[in-house]
């Protein structure tokens, strides 16, 4: 991420801009281009009741008005942070002041949480880290829930602590002396000791790097480790959520729509270093996306279409809230994409600014497309809603589906392409749907309001360039009562090969539970590995050092079948003894690349000469660019490095190499020398 200033948008008079839906009709396609399956019982996790989010800011004089609330929460908006980015490090809520930027007059925290209710979402406020004291937040606290009662959840300890200079880019204020994580951290604990002591129901939020994105990795002078190690491993034990924000650039639309293929990695490696580095029961800990928003195409589809995929990609992967970056914003810079004027305004809707070259936005308050975006997600998943998997055969068509308590399933389709109508045939596993879909909405390329329709086949459908399309389908028939849903699978012991699952019974349903079925998910295909009437169940056969994903479900005495259990994904290892020993290290990060080391070391009896060493990258975004202390190649994934220097039992090799990576950077942890599987060190 580069430095970023303070975002204000001009105020300008309201002026309500009214749309009319207009029916869009699509039909099923003869010959499909494009395969899109479902499959309910690759179950991810449930959409929660914060989960559509955006950013207010105190420089906004519309924050708080009845017509942005009612737009707001029109579109399905059930969180709304407050007082806006890195206002959040200088704002002071008892006078409404925000020393070196601008408040829009009636912009207070009471005017802010009346918009709020109105809208219907709840809030999620920063607490001045950067210029306040633990004592202001803790007076904060105790003015929102004691004295008016308005029930504040959801804290974040400052905006992004990070750019305040430590590390070089300087855009954050942070009046501290010591700006290192170390420091952020043992604030975020004084935090959160006061604001818990006032109204100990509050959740408190830290602000963590996200993957690959700058400065993550990076362990700056006088640190023993990156932001996110030391933030965690300090103040993990005291939070109850962390806070990412995400920017992933692209030079083109095409290029930041195929961003959000990144998210399952991030959040792995989010939850990995959480559960590392955070202390005893880190699995509490939550993860808020608070800001979010695309360099291309802002105001058009691609901005639609960018928030749709990364909402729905971000909620699957248990993200209880993603909240678009803004509200109001401004325009900066005009542009044409795909025949449409693009503002370069990252607000949802329009401040009707005027620039330079005396082009104006539209009127005040005109949704703009990624507004209609949220509106979509807030159609196709509701909270309670069970996110499960889907996919298609072509990068260019995304798909996502959400299983409702009531038996419909809804099926969200986005056309990346923006001159061509793509053909779909839908196929589902674990879900037999009516064949006439009950309702369908779509925004297309250019429109000003989502379409609904009735009818149409739920096997297949065209879809319009550029375009998102939601299917509501009802079950072929009634389901009966089933079993509640399985508990949240838990890994005990995972070993290179095999790994113990266990998780809650599940409460019968109109019989009794007869089994347990367990899936391991990949992509969108579910292969059973076996089934149990027990609670607990050992995998086999497993490869080293891969990733796994699992749900179970439980199935009555009848033939019923719950809901997926949330899915969980662990990694196996290394064997724990063999001939040989290796590990990966990251020596030097910088964001989109590294310098690596290999530990190598013969633990075996006898000398190895001319040795090959090989692993394999567990992204297809990771490439090397050169090595020493051997030979190095690559192809595909796989990379080699061999040597003709001989190891003796129990001496030791450290290669070394330099890598690129564009998206999070997942080290391997199975190597093979001359063919034989290595331990860890």
């Amino acid at each position: 991420m580069t430095a970023r200033p303070l975002r204000r948008a001009l105020p300008a008079a309201v002026v309500l801009l009214a749309a009319g839906l207009a029916g869009v009709t699509q039909a099923a396609a003869a010959e499909p281009d494009v395969s899109v399956t479902v499959n309910a019982r690759a179950g991810l996790a449930t959409v929660a009741d914060t989960a559509l989010g955006a950013n207010h800011a105190v420089w906004d004089s519309q924050l708080g008005t009845d017509a942005v609330a009612d737009l707001l929460g029109g579109a399905g908006v059930r969180m709304l942070r407050y007082p806006g980015g890195s206002y959040g490090d200088i704002y002071h809520w008892k006078d409404n002041t925000a020393p070196g930027g601008y408040v829009a007059p009636g912009t207070d925290f009471d005017t802010f949480m009346g918009g709020a209710r109105r809208t219907g979402a709840q809030p999620i406020i920063i607490a001045n880290y950067g210029t306040g004291t633990p004592q202001e937040a803790a007076d904060w606290v105790r003015y929102a829930n004691v004295t008016k009662g308005y029930g504040a959840r959801y804290w974040e300890i400052g905006n992004e602590l990070y750019g305040n200079g430590h590390y070089g880019a300087n855009w954050e204020a942070d009046d501290h002396a010591d700006k290192s994580p170390a420091a952020y951290a043992h604030g975020v604990v004084a935090y959160a000791e006061a604001m818990k002591a006032v109204d100990p129901s509050v959740k408190i939020g830290a602000v963590l790097t996200t993957p690959a994105n700058w400065p993550d990795g990076i362990v700056g002078e006088g640190d023993t480790a990156d932001w996110n190690q030391t933030v965690l491993s300090i103040a993990g034990p005291h939070v109850d959520f962390v806070v990412l924000h995400w920017y992933p650039g692209g030079a083109t639309a095409a290029e930041a729509l195929a961003k959000p293929e990144q998210v399952d990695d991030m959040m792995y490696v989010v939850r990995r270093e959480i559960t590392q580095f955070a202390g005893a029961d880190s699995a509490r800990i939550g993860v808020a996306l608070t800001e979010t928003n695309t360099p291309v195409g802002m105001d058009t589809q691609p901005g639609a279409l960018f928030a749709a995929d990364t909402y729905s990609t971000m909620l699957e992967n248990g993200v209880f809230t993603v909240d678009w970056w803004d509200t109001h914003n401004g325009a900066t810079q005009v542009s044409t994409v795909e025949g449409e004027t693009d503002y370069g305004d990252m607000g949802l809707l329009s401040s009707a600014t005027c620039l330079g070259d005396g082009v104006c936005e539209p009127p005040l308050n005109t949704p703009f497309a990624p507004y209609h975006g949220l509106e979509m997600l807030g159609l196709f998943a509701r909270p309670g809603d069970q996110l499960v998997r889907a996919g298609t055969s072509d990068p260019l068509v995304t798909a996502h589906a959400a299983r409702r308590p009531d038996g419909d399933l809804s099926v969200l389709l986005i056309n990346k392409e923006p001159g061509r109508a793509r053909t779909v045939a839908l196929d589902y596993a674990g879900y037999a749907p009516a064949a006439t879909a009950s309702k369908v909405f779509t925004f297309t390329h250019g429109a000003t309001s989502i379409a609904e329709s009735a009818g149409g086949s739920s096997a297949g459908r065209t879809l319009p360039p550029y375009s998102l399309t939601t299917l509501v389908l009802h079950p072929a028939t009634a389901t009966a009562a089933a079993p509640a849903t399985p508990g949240p699978v838990v890994a005990g012991q995972v070993t290179d090969r095999s790994a113990t699952l266990t998780w809650p019974a599940a409460a019968p349903g109109g019989h009794p539970v007869a089994k347990y079925e367990v899936y391991r998910s990949t992509g969108t295909t579910s292969e059973e590995w076996g089934e149990t009437p027990g609670t607990s169940f050992t995998a086999g056969n497993l490869v080293p050092g891969s990733r796994y994903t699992v749900n179970v479900l439980a199935r009555d005495a009848a033939g019923a079948v719950s809901w997926a259990s949330p899915p969980l994904t662990f990694t196996t290892g290394a064997p724990a003894r063999s001939t040989c020993a290796a590990t990966m290290s990251d020596v030097q990060d910088w964001s989109s690349g590294f310098v690596g080391g290999v530990h190598l070391t013969n633990t075996g009896t006898k000398p190895i000469p001319n040795w090959t060493l090989t692993f394999t990258w567990p992204t297809a975004r990771q490439h090397l660019t050169g090595g020493w202390n051997g030979t190095w190649t690559q192809s595909g994934t796989t990379v080699t490095v061999t040597s003709a220097t001989a190891l003796a039992p129990g001496e030791s090799a450290d290669p070394g190499f330099t890598a690129d990576y564009g998206g999070p950077n997942i080290l391997p942890t199975a190597f093979t020398l001359n063919g034989t599987l290595c331990s860890g060190s």
